[in-house]
């Protein structure tokens, strides 16, 4: 994505408070990494002027990407509702991948329809380290489905997720990433100096970050 882009959503997101710095209650991550800085996502579904830039930024990804599918699938629970406008946009048969079977019912993960020979792509809200959405991908594949590429609002970039998707053979591409938030929310007077210094420190070394944190 263009500079631009990348910049113009990371405004979309912080003009409606989703994104969130917190170094006293750090967010703690499915993986156990304790983490200074967050993005909420789920609140640009009430904010719709920032939602539609989101979506249309999608639209625009997968054309400049020449992006061919014939299924969009969202990941349970973030994704769906970005899948499922871009589905609606782009008048293409959506689906949504749950996080595990169902205990009643189906049992099954995927809901909305057969994926079986479809090249499927799978929109994710927010990549940490890439296990919801691998599990999700492992999921369409188990069920016949052509997995290749995955998009994201934004990913915190970190290369054991990139190692991650690159082995299971997936393309990730996102709409913006952390270096174009943060910039922009240290130009906006979000972060002051003192709070950006914590927060490179962190994206240094996320695992070990609050063992050294003064």
């Amino acid at each position: 994505m263009s500079m631009s882009t990348k910049r113009s959503i990371a405004k979309a997101l912080l003009d409606i408070g989703a994104v969130g710095f917190s170094p006293e209650a750090p967010i703690i991550f499915k993986s156990g990494i304790r983490s200074p800085v967050y993005v909420d996502n789920r609140a640009l579904i009430y904010h719709p002027a920032a939602w539609h830039v989101v979506v249309e930024g999608f639209r625009s990804l997968i054309d400049a990407a020449s992006v061919d599918f014939d299924v969009i699938a969202g990941v349970a629970l973030g994704g769906v509702p970005h899948s499922s406008a871009l589905a609606y946009l782009a008048q293409k048969p959506s689906v949504f991948v749950r996080k595990q079977e169902k205990a009643h019912g189906k049992s099954q993960r995927i809901e909305g329809g057969a994926v079986i020979q479809k090249r499927v792509l799978l929109v994710e809200d927010l990549i940490t380290t890439g296990g919801s959405s691998l599990s999700a991908v492992d999921a369409l594949r188990d069920a016949g489905a052509l997995v290749s590429d995955v998009l994201a609002i934004i990913s915190y970039g970190f290369s054991a997720a990139s190692t991650a998707f690159d082995k299971a053979g997936l393309r990730l591409r996102t709409l913006t990433d952390f270096a174009a938030l943060l910039q922009l929310a240290q130009e906006q007077g979000a972060l002051d100096a003192a709070q950006m210094d914590l927060v490179r420190r962190w994206f240094a070394d996320p695992h070990h970050w609050e063992a050294k944190s003064p």
